[in-house]
């Protein structure tokens, strides 16, 4: 069950208030709260302790049933396709898990992008069990407050390498990256380009030591020129394709870091006048829906996002019965997806059809 807020809950000290005034997690207070047995006779009686000076009111139960633990998920925006497909797969297993899961999205940024302090401050009101992070990043200072609140969080493809020891869910994008260069590679293509987007991302550098690698194994050296940055707006797309379209020696396929920038690659195709795959090959990434809604359909490498995000909320379970995962890092598999936009080069086809012409 996904809710936007919560009206009517009683005044008084959350759980977590509780928590932080005992020392201990979230999930052992509500241990305490809820009499089990596995919590050490010291921490019990610290809780209780703070439970009786706080004046934390045992809410009533309905017949023998127990409400719901409540975690947050926190998004980068409503927006994008991605979001929604992280809200679809974190929705399916906190249902399973008999979790309910309060979404907040697009909160305010500081200049450097990261979210603002008070989204913290909300999850410790709300008396929240843990939290999912799908954001682009996070400052140290935030990092430090959730070990310091000792709040379970599981981050979900975060895009820089997140500190040690803290938890999260990718895909093997390095793998993905050598994928789509193996795939052109097949076709015939050997002037391959792959535009990225942020330098310095997890995923974004993964992909592109991927298409290295599968160009090395081919035995064919990376152009620089072929590899340039571009961010994700799709402008600066266009940008970067017209530029490499006026190479001396253009490249005859173009991979992109997500299926979004892909849209850019083809709008610039168009505005020289040339045709995707018959000009051009264009590889994708990520499978989402604009990758089947594209003219022509977009070969595109899946990355499974909402098996992503239903991973992370199931390691954030464990977490919060004070299980700790055996690796910090969990990747599930992408997947090449062939459609419509890749083809031999032009030169491969033209070659072809004058040997079978002889």
């Amino acid at each position: 069950m996904v809710r936007a807020g919560d009206a009517g809950v009683a005044a008084g000290p959350t759980l977590a208030v509780v928590a932080r005034e005992a020392g201990v997690s979230v999930p052992t207070a509500s241990k305490v709260v809820n009499g089990r047995e596995d919590v050490a006779p010291e921490t019990r009686r610290r809780v209780t302790e703070a439970l009786d000076r706080l004046g934390y009111v045992r809410r009533p139960r309905f017949g023998a049933a127990k409400a719901p633990a409540l975690v947050d998920l926190l998004l980068h925006s409503v927006e994008s396709s991605s979001s929604g497909a992280v809200l679809r797969g974190v929705e399916a297993a906190a249902y399973a898990a008999g979790l309910e899961v309060v979404v907040s999205a697009g909160p305010a940024r500081t200049r450097g992008g990261r979210p603002e302090r008070g989204w913290l401050d909300r999850l410790a009101v709300r008396g929240s069990s843990g939290a999912l992070l799908h954001l682009a990043e996070l400052s140290a200072a935030q990092y430090a407050w959730l070990e310091h609140h000792r709040v379970p969080y599981v981050l979900i493809d975060p895009a820089h390498e997140p500190p040690a020891g803290v938890v999260s869910v990718g895909a093997t994008d390095r793998r993905g990256g050598v994928s789509a260069t193996g795939h052109l590679l097949a076709l015939g293509h050997e002037r391959i380009a792959v535009i990225t987007g942020h330098p310095g991302t997890v995923a974004g550098d993964a992909r592109v030591a991927g298409h290295v690698s599968a160009l090395s194994s081919a035995g064919i050296r990376h152009r620089a020129e072929y590899l340039p940055h571009a961010g994700l707006d799709e402008a600066t797309v266009r940008l970067r394709t017209h530029e490499l379209l006026d190479l001396p020696e253009p490249p005859t396929a173009v991979s992109v870091s997500s299926d979004r920038m892909a849209l850019g690659v083809y709008a610039a195709l168009a505005e020289r006048g040339l045709r995707v795959p018959d000009d051009v090959s264009v590889v994708g990434f990520g499978d989402l829906p604009e990758a089947r809604w594209a003219a022509p359909a977009l070969t595109t490498v899946r990355r499974p996002l909402a098996e992503m995000a239903a991973t992370a909320l199931r390691l954030l379970v464990r977490m919060m019965d004070g299980e700790r995962p055996e690796g910090t890092r969990t990747e599930l598999p992408t997947r090449l997806v062939l459609r419509a936009s890749t083809a031999p080069p032009a030169d491969c086809v033209k070659t072809a059809r004058s040997d079978a012409g002889r």
